[in-house]
């Protein structure tokens, strides 16, 4: 069996609640993801076009900065990697994230959480901000309380 981590952004804590279920259904590692900078309430704000996430997700080019760059990466064979779906992708803070570590070798597979958009477009908007030589795939919403009989078969069959 592989090694695996957890890793993941969470703004509000939705996302947080979905890794910790899942890495405790697949026995894995758990890393959070932070921001230099916290997002506060006002930054979240989509429906403000001035809005720190708002600005951010415009300007696919942004990369905010991580407030740690300690996850050991080369420990793991596989990375689950949660966040939150912005604007129809994964906030710029995840290519931030893939683009700090070498993850030539890895399998990394997404997992979101959104109110409403799917994680349809993420690979392809996450691929360039990749390592060469690691795989990246879509994986599954984890929106609601799965059961940890459901994670783990879903981790099964990566």
């Amino acid at each position: 069996m592989s090694k695996i981590l957890v890793a993941y952004f969470s703004a509000s804590g939705t996302t947080a609640r979905a890794a910790k279920n899942l890495s405790d259904a697949a026995g894995a590692d758990l890393y959070e993801i932070t921001p230099a900078l916290p997002y506060t309430s006002a930054d979240l704000n989509w429906q403000n076009k001035n809005s720190r996430s708002s600005v951010e997700m415009k300007d696919k080019s942004s990369r905010p900065a991580l407030a740690d760059t300690n996850a050991n990466i080369g420990a793991y064979d596989t990375i689950l990697l949660g966040f939150p779906i912005w604007w129809y992708v994964a906030p710029t803070i995840i290519n931030t994230f893939l683009e700090s570590y070498d993850f030539s070798g890895k399998k990394i597979v997404l997992f979101a959480t959104s109110g409403g958009s799917g994680i349809g477009g993420c690979v392809d908007a996450l691929k360039g901000s990749v390592s060469p030589g690691a795989q990246i795939k879509a994986g599954r919403m984890l929106n609601g309380k799965l059961s940890q009989d459901e994670l783990k078969k879903w981790v099964e069959t990566l």
